[in-house]
């Protein structure tokens, strides 16, 4: 009977949020467009981020579970001030989305926001984001394998199974890197390793 309990409760355990801060397996660093969340949610809200010609802007590094992540995780640490999320700006498109993602998955680094922070841009740095994209004349439809193949030609040290691309809304949304807890790429688990399949998938024009 306790069994059973248990395991009508174990989906629910398993999405708790408020895990110990600084216990994960891996880092996930997730690359987003800016002009696909501009044309589906950003300029919608008002995102400071879509008033300005930003391509790949750091969505956040992200820690993970070899299966699953921890969320709002619980941290003695400080939070950053609102100078240390405004200097994360001019990678992060705003600092509202510096400060949402310290609180959902810096947190849970166990690290401090300066060094959450200087540890993000670090791994932001180490990814050569290809030039091609920045030069679009236009929208264009491609598969979303292109984006990933240009990716790997220019991160020669990234394993295929080591990156994957998102969609969202028929458009190219993230490019998402997995990488030990120093920085170093890696084989990204199941839960993540998820391709967009798309042929289609549109990608905006840096305006």
């Amino acid at each position: 009977m306790r069994f059973l309990v248990w395991l009508l409760l174990w989906p629910v355990a398993a999405a708790a949020e408020g895990e110990p801060a600084g216990d994960f397996d891996y880092w996930v660093l997730s690359l987003s467009w800016s002009p696909s969340y501009c044309a589906t949610e950003g300029a919608a809200r008002g995102n400071p981020q879509c008033n300005r010609p930003l391509g790949w802007v750091l969505h956040g590094l992200w820690p993970q579970y070899e299966t699953g992540w921890p969320s709002y995780c619980r941290s003695t640490r400080r939070d950053p001030s609102r100078a240390d999320t405004a200097a994360m700006a001019d990678i992060m498109g705003s600092s509202g989305s510096a400060w949402h993602q310290w609180k959902k998955h810096g947190r849970c680094s166990g690290l401090g926001p300066d060094d959450f922070f200087a540890l993000s841009r670090l791994a932001f740095a180490r990814v050569t984001r290809p030039e091609v994209f920045r030069r679009l004349p236009r929208e264009i439809a491609l598969p979303a394998s292109v984006v990933e193949q240009a990716f790997l030609a220019d991160n020669p040290g990234t394993v295929a199974d080591g990156v994957t691309v998102t969609c969202k809304a028929g458009r190219i949304s993230e490019v998402r890197f997995c990488l030990t807890r120093d920085l170093e790429p890696r084989r990204c688990g199941s839960d993540v390793m998820r391709d967009c399949s798309l042929r289609d998938a549109l990608l905006g024009p840096v305006d």
